[in-house]
């Protein structure tokens, strides 16, 4: 028996009739719906040639789009680098022999993840500007990449003790009877393969730190939504520049969606390694009363 029909029955020729009805139904509705907003936006002047030709144009990309653009990878590049490194410290805490370490571990990721993102950013860039720790300059983008760093870093700790609990039990109890301690059974026997088997939620995490980017708007973070809304009103052609900010943003969130699917796919046919963490298996770690190491 496959492990798809484990889950449910497999449709019969009179249920797999009424799902292809019921899927042409759906397709066809929003394509009503895009043709009413293709009306729409043709009757508002939204479609005509003058409101798409300052993209056809260097300075536009040079003042507008390419600083937007900038602004987003660079925010997002650090922040991943910050969430990583805080995420590993965090979730190796969680896993830790002594009582002090893992609650104040598990206290401190808890904490970060139940608070918003833009509650961080506000509450960083207030501390920032008023300290002064930060010229004004990158002030917003400390501010963001604080919150991005936090709230990412407590995810990613709680990805890498889900990613250390999916591995056998047997071989940390080996490593033990072998009389290897419990640091350097982590860094040499479990830290290497539950990192194989994270690698597809990782690299799904990094799509959401690329997105919540955009929050830095509120801060007048320099970013590419930002520098769409600013791009509209300049060139009067609002919609047009927010529908190409959103083409980019979604362009490189496929691409980093498809880099997380094929290296999903390509550790489910090794047979080599721990099979790759989901989604679930981490949320189910998360949960309240989950089972400390």
């Amino acid at each position: 028996m496959s492990s798809a029909s484990v889950l449910f029955d497999a449709p019969g020729p009179r249920a797999r009739i009424r799902n292809w009805v019921v899927s042409g139904i759906v397709i066809l509705i929003t394509a009503l719906v895009l043709l009413v907003v293709l009306f729409q936006m043709a009757a508002k002047g939204q479609l005509a040639c003058a409101m798409w030709e300052p993209f056809l144009t260097a300075d536009l990309w040079r003042t507008y789009v390419l600083p937007g653009v900038q602004g987003t990878l660079t925010a997002a590049a650090v922040s991943i680098v910050l969430a990583l490194a805080l995420g590993f410290v965090l979730g190796v805490g969680r896993l830790s022999t002594h009582n002090l370490i893992r609650w104040v571990c598990a206290v401190i990721v808890e904490f970060f993840r139940a608070v918003p993102v833009l509650i961080m950013m506000l509450f960083a860039f207030a501390l920032y500007a008023a300290y002064d720790m930060f010229p004004s300059k990158h002030l917003a983008l400390a501010a963001v990449i604080t919150g991005l760093t936090l709230y990412n870093g407590a995810v990613i700790a709680e990805i890498v003790r889900a990613g250390v609990h999916a591995l056998p039990r047997g071989q940390s109890e080996a490593a033990f009877a072998l009389g290897l301690s419990w640091g350097q059974t982590m860094r040499s026997i479990l830290l290497p393969q539950a990192i194989t088997s994270m690698l597809p939620v990782l690299i799904s995490q990094l799509v959401v730190v690329l997105k919540d980017t955009a929050i830095g708007y509120v801060i007048t973070f320099l970013e590419l939504v930002r520098q769409g809304v600013q791009m509209g009103t300049a060139y009067s052609n609002l919609l047009p520049a927010l529908i190409v900010v959103a083409v980019l943003m979604i362009s490189v969130n496929f691409t980093l969606s498809w880099v997380a699917t094929a290296v999903e796919a390509r550790m489910r046919r090794s047979r080599r390694g721990p099979a790759p963490l989901d989604t679930e298996s981490v949320e189910q770690e998360g949960a309240p009363g989950a089972k400390a190491v």
